[in-house]
């Protein structure tokens, strides 16, 4: 086993210290595991990374949440706050730092860097596939990612193991020792997210809906087409507490609109689920929504960003996965068994029948 070394970019530092914290609890070590680094930004917006410490012959795992937008820098006498684009060239500013002399290297990303560009309509660009691919021809050696958009992504670097986790146990213990939770059903927003859906509702043992979008196809607003209508197809919502499931919020009008959906149908209690909560329009319509009595939680993760404004609302969850993250770069680097990682459905059931009883 090579010495397991993390590269945190301060772009996630709070998660990647509470990683390191787990790793030297698992490993009964008062070793850090981070190696020393810096970033400078410079005022013309050009970027280095500096590596402080020999990485010869080390298993690196580079972490990095390229969808935090609460870092900022000036240009040009200006306050520049980072793009993606930023976070994701700082990747590969690690990579070339290490010279080569790394054992191995392995990206973490939990937000894939363009998840939402992994298809291609007409002349665009396939902005995920690419990135990979790039990662791959300069020596990395694996991807580990959380909830990946479209999980086929993976096709575009056959060669190259691609880890993709769900954080939907460590989200659903977080809901069950909250909530008092019955008679469940689990809803998808949209086709798209059904799969997701139907893992939720295997790991809890109950039913299965789903809203099917109608778009505006002769319409582009905001580079998409507009929503006009959303038709439900599944069981009856009446007095049942409701989870509406998805890998993202982004904007979160279409989540809303489902809440209201549910709402005059006659569901019990709304729960939100999301892996990550973008909320790339800001909170105002989920205030607003709250007030009004279309949700009753939001539960996200500690997996991007998110400002502690918006962490303060009561509706909010911030369901910790550090732990997670941490067994599962343990167990790679000591090359054990990941299959375990995912298969926690009986955990999940054992946690349920407890706390009904």
């Amino acid at each position: 086993m090579s010495k397991l070394k993390l590269v945190v970019l301060n772009n996630i530092l709070d998660l990647g210290n509470k990683v390191n914290d787990h790793l030297k609890e698992m490993n009964k070590t008062n070793r850090d595991f981070i190696a020393k680094m810096k970033s400078d930004r410079f005022s013309n917006g050009e970027g280095k990374v500096s590596l402080n410490e020999s990485v010869n012959g080390d298993d690196l795992y580079i972490i990095s949440d390229v969808g935090n937008y609460g870092i900022s820098y000036m240009m040009h006498g200006r306050e520049h706050f980072m793009s993606p684009d930023e976070h994701f060239e700082d990747i590969k500013r690690v990579i070339a730092a290490t010279s080569g002399h790394a054992s191995k290297i392995n990206v973490v990303m939990p937000l894939l860097y363009q998840s939402r560009q992994h298809k291609r309509r007409g002349n665009e660009s396939l902005d995920c596939a690419i990135s990979l691919q790039e990662l791959e021809r300069i020596g990395v050696d694996n991807i580990i990612t959380f909830d990946a958009h479209d999980p086929s992504i993976c096709n575009a670097i056959p060669r190259l193991p691609f880890e993709n986790f769900y954080p939907t146990h460590t989200i659903l213990e977080e809901l069950i020792e909250n909530e008092e939770i019955n008679d469940l059903l689990v809803i998808s927003p949209d086709m798209g997210a059904m799969e997701r859906a139907r893992y939720y509702a295997d790991m809890l043992g109950c039913d299965v809906g789903v809203f099917y979008k109608r778009r505006d196809l002769s319409k582009v607003v905001n580079g998409k087409n507009p929503i006009v209508e959303h038709m439900y197809m599944g069981a009856d919502v009446k007095g049942k507490d409701v989870l509406i499931v998805d890998d993202m919020i982004a904007s979160g009008g279409s989540m809303i609109e489902v809440c209201c959906h549910l709402r005059e149908k006659g569901a019990r209690k709304i729960y939100l689920i999301a892996t990550f909560a973008l909320f790339t329009e800001g909170i105002s319509k989920f205030v607003d929504a709250y007030d009004k009595g279309l949700f009753d939680k939001l539960y996200s993760t500690n997996l991007s960003y998110v400002p502690d404004e918006i962490k303060n609302n009561n509706w909010y969850v911030d369901v910790d996965c550090s732990r997670y993250l941490a067994l599962i770069i343990d167990t790679i680097n000591k090359k054990g068994d990941i299959e375990s990682l995912w298969n926690v459905k009986k955990k999940i059931i054992d946690k349920i029948r407890k706390k009904l009883g």
